[in-house]
């Protein structure tokens, strides 16, 4: 129980922050002015926030009910991947929050700039993660399957972005390749879901706090809740730029 407890949060992360990282490494290619790449950040907007829950909530049920493998995933070679994941967590919302609060191109491209970087360092920190647990390799022998992780973020990121924006953007991210925009993003999903779970079988998941199972399981059904609101209310595509 508590096992499917941590995939549930890890899983969630992966597919939907999953989309706003790909995004975000890809927003120069997406947006090629100021007002593209507002327009671009307005396909996220709504959801970025929300996303990162999932990823504070598997943190904490981490911590919470399994110790042991805490203690291998921070304490280990591993480490180096989880800061850089951290810092680009960072780097990349300050970014988000300031690069609309003051006008002129030179402050918005560095932000923009900001935005690509850590969307790249979430991905390759997230790559790396993936690759010392599935493959016991750490960095750099790591670098070329977190490659591949990140390529696969991209992708997913394009196949949100194809959903949510019109016109030329939606036409930037559209991918060759076969078959709708929901079925790239279904199969990018379902890729990163099951990259996720594979490698979270390599952590030692013994439960040491039993008793916050039923607790955690009683706030699951809000959380889902309340993302499927923010999903549904902000289920059209983009037609302008929003707060970012």
């Amino acid at each position: 129980m508590e096992a499917l407890i941590l995939a549930f949060f890890a899983v969630g992360y992966l597919v939907l922050a999953g989309a706003d990282i790909g995004v975000g490494m890809l927003l120069r290619y997406l947006g090629r002015t100021p007002d593209e790449r507002r327009e671009v950040l307005a396909a996220i907007a709504p959801f970025f926030l929300g996303n990162e829950v999932w990823l504070v909530a598997t943190a904490g049920v981490l911590v919470g009910l399994f110790p042991h493998a805490e203690a291998e995933l921070f304490g280990g070679p591993d480490f180096l991947a989880v800061v850089g994941l951290v810092a680009s967590w960072v780097v990349r919302d300050m970014a988000l929050w300031l690069r609309g609060r003051l006008p002129g191109a030179r402050w918005q491209g560095f932000w923009d700039h900001a935005i690509v970087a850590g969307s790249w360092g979430l991905a390759l920190a997230l790559g790396t993660l993936f690759s010392g647990l599935l493959l016991d390799v750490s960095w750099p022998l790591a670098i070329a399957p977190a490659l591949l992780g990140a390529v696969l973020f991209g992708a997913h990121g394009l196949a949100f972005a194809a959903l949510r924006l019109t016109g030329r953007l939606r036409e930037r991210a559209r991918t060759p390749a076969p078959g709708s925009e929901v079925g790239t993003y279904v199969l990018t999903g379902v890729t990163l879901a099951a990259v996720g779970v594979l490698a979270g079988l390599g952590l030692p998941l013994e439960p040491g706090n039993t008793w916050l199972g039923p607790v955690i399981l009683a706030v699951i059904p809000f959380l889902v809740a309340a993302q499927a609101i923010v999903w549904w209310v902000c289920r059209g595509r983009v037609t302008g730029p929003s707060y970012l």
